[in-house]
């Protein structure tokens, strides 16, 4: 081999080299991914990321592993993506717990979520629903509105723990309309429905597809529905906010994926286009809809964007509700 070609190769073997580590969405993924989920199994984030996670995967090319991180609201998990190498084979299925309304109600969460953690796009959100016992007297949220401002009806609403969503959106319904149902704090939705059931409480705030069951077999009383618009899968609720005195009344349990800050940008368009594609399936579709939950899709391209600017303002709005209703862990 002569001087010239050997030079020749050697240039050529140096160039690929460049072009491979430049090149990250061509590499990208080459094993199996992470998906942490703040919660249980069972829980309407797990069913989100179950959801998603088997179309990603294909998407992808590569398995995506479901790990459930449980605990702080969600905070455990979404604080390990923050410590995650950003190389985009740990991602998180996040909710408004972890990604708003933790750093706004707890002191000791290290992380800050709008910097900290790297929206690769939502999926979609899913209302939840104040319900009651059967046998209370109010029959619709003007007649219990009367009623908690009449002096000495007590009223209390579980939810499944202090500054979870659930807690957030039964304070935004006192402060909307006028009046203070005491808030009383579960370790979950068994516990909840066992207390509403049995008759230990008069209310609780429920996600909608856990309440649906015994909304439809008349064990609970629904008042309405959180989002301002009625959901499809039980178009019979009506929203809260169609009450004049709950007219401001609008928060859901949202959902999103995301990466750790400064992955890079091949990964994220990776990531990005991935996503899209996992939403624009008939399947995650028909899925989601089952479960009470509305697609938030977005373009690939505009995808990260626009959830960074969701989240922003989400946080803005949820704040003013937490701190009027004084909500500290």
């Amino acid at each position: 081999m002569t001087q010239s070609s050997l030079s020749t190769r050697l240039a050529a073997a140096a160039i690929a080299a460049v072009l491979a580590v430049n090149s990250g969405a061509d590499v990208y993924p080459s094993k199996a991914i992470a998906l942490l989920v703040g919660y249980p199994p069972g829980g309407s984030t797990d069913l989100v990321a179950r959801t998603v996670a088997p179309k990603l995967a294909e998407a992808l090319g590569q398995p995506v592993v479901i790990e459930n991180l449980g605990g702080a609201g969600g905070a455990l998990a979404a604080q390990k993506l923050v410590n995650a190498t950003p190389d985009g084979y740990t991602l998180l299925l996040g909710a408004n717990n972890e990604v708003v309304i933790a750093k706004l109600v707890n002191k000791a969460v290290r992380y800050e979520p709008q910097k900290d953690l790297l929206p690769i796009g939502l999926i979609g959100s899913q209302p939840m629903v104040l319900v009651g016992r059967p046998n209370l007297g109010p029959k619709t949220p003007e007649e219990l509105i009367a009623y908690a401002k009449q002096p000495g009806n007590k009223l209390a609403f579980a939810s499944s723990g202090v500054g979870t969503a659930l807690h957030v959106a039964g304070e935004m319904v006192n402060q909307q309309a006028g009046i203070k149902i005491l808030h009383v704090p579960y370790k979950g939705a068994g516990a909840m429905v066992s207390d509403l059931l049995g008759g230990n409480i008069e209310l609780g705030v429920f996600v909608l597809s856990s309440a649906l069951p015994h909304i439809k077999s008349g064990a609970m009383r629904a008042y309405g529905i959180t989002e301002t618009k009625r959901n499809a899968v039980a178009p019979d609720i009506p929203a809260l906010s169609e009450t004049k005195a709950l007219e401001g009344v609008d928060i859901s349990s949202w959902f999103g994926l995301f990466a750790p800050a400064n992955t890079p940008e091949p990964v994220m368009k990776r990531l990005n286009s991935a996503l899209a594609q996992v939403l624009a399936s008939a399947d995650v579709k028909a899925k989601l809809a089952d479960a009470g939950v509305t697609l938030m899709a977005q373009p690939a391209d505009r995808a990260t964007a626009t959830a960074k600017a969701f989240i922003a303002a989400d946080t803005a709005r949820i704040d003013k509700v937490v701190r009027a209703a004084k909500i500290d862990l």
